[in-house]
């Protein structure tokens, strides 16, 4: 017996041999030929046993192991990215106010006298030009404006990135440099989806509402900014939010923009009027009943706007009042 299965195993490899000499490869558990390759090509597995026959996984991450994110921060060796919304990225180095060293021991005054030295010539030599430090100024106006205005991160990136193509291009050339740094912002928060209105930006700035408007047009036509008017459904969640509505109170809103919008009725209205309207249309329907001077003091329109808006609405609507 022992015999017959030496021979058993000699023919099995020698077939083995064979079917590895005509480039054929087989799963040695079960001698199919089904093998598969995973679409990131780091394993071959068979398809009938699901054995891994060849595994090549490299591991990319760090060789370190963290367990919180203060300790990760800790123990990466990378600074924090670039961003658009420093006129050097960034890329350049700060000294802390702090006047401790590495091991949160105070300085002595010869060291603190040193350290305060050093600050002053950091911050002179980190802008070269007049030309980076009108930067330096627009890029922080824009990040305290748009603090201001709640809008996240991605909003400032843009705006930064408006701006500078602004400056590349000489556009800001006679024109004051807060005036531009608002209405990049302004373009970028319709840019990405989260609009404010021209009155919500004057309050934050230092420019006139009428500046703002006319340098938007200009700098939005010259940069090529495709911009399409603003849908009165994104202001609706925002005003219901501040006003304590219902979601029920905030479909309905929506639907009678909707519906009012096919007849037409929205061209050449205000999108933060008409979505006041129809808060307060849809409000008084749902028994939440809010005041139009509330309404009005959250959009920052007028009382008259959202009656006749509202009037509007309830005749397309085919409500009675």
């Amino acid at each position: 017996m022992e015999r017959l299965t030496r021979e058993d195993e000699r023919d099995e490899q020698t077939a083995d041999e064979t079917t590895e000499q005509e480039g054929v490869q087989t799963c040695p558990e079960c001698d199919s030929s089904s093998l598969v390759r995973s679409a990131d090509e780091s394993e071959v597995s068979c398809e009938d046993c699901g054995l891994i026959l060849e595994e090549e996984t490299i591991d990319r991450g760090p060789e370190w192991r963290a367990f919180d994110q203060s300790e990760r921060d800790s123990k990466s060796r990378v600074g924090a990215p670039t961003t658009q919304t420093m006129h050097d990225k960034g890329l350049t180095t700060t000294i802390d106010w702090k006047n401790k060293d590495a091991y949160g021991r105070s300085l002595s005054s010869d060291k603190r006298s040193q350290m305060n030295r050093l600050r002053k010539w950091q911050e002179r030599i980190r802008t070269k030009d007049a030309g980076e430090r009108n930067l330096q100024f627009a890029l922080s106006e824009t990040d305290r404006m748009a603090s201001a205005l709640g809008v996240p991160r991605s909003v400032r990136e843009v705006a930064s990135v408006l701006y500078r193509r602004a400056l590349d291009e000489d556009l800001i050339r006679g024109r004051s440099i807060e005036g531009v740094a608002t209405s990049t912002l302004y373009a970028a928060c319709r840019m990405e989806g989260i609009p404010r209105s021209l009155d919500e930006v004057a309050a934050v700035s230092r420019v006139e509402r009428m500046e703002i408007g006319r340098t938007y047009r200009y700098i939005s036509q010259e940069l090529s900014l495709e911009m399409e008017p603003v849908d009165p459904k994104k202001y609706v969640p925002r005003f219901c939010s501040e006003l304590s509505l219902s979601e029920e109170v905030q479909a309905k809103a929506n639907e009678i923009i909707d519906t009012t919008a096919e007849k037409g009725m929205l061209s050449g209205k205000s999108p933060t009027g008409y979505a006041a309207a129809a808060i307060y249309a849809s409000a008084l329907l749902c028994n939440e009943k809010k005041t139009q001077r509330e309404v009005a003091d959250v959009a920052q329109v007028t009382e008259v706007t959202i009656r006749n808006r509202y009037q509007e609405q309830i005749s397309a609507m085919g409500l009675h009042n």
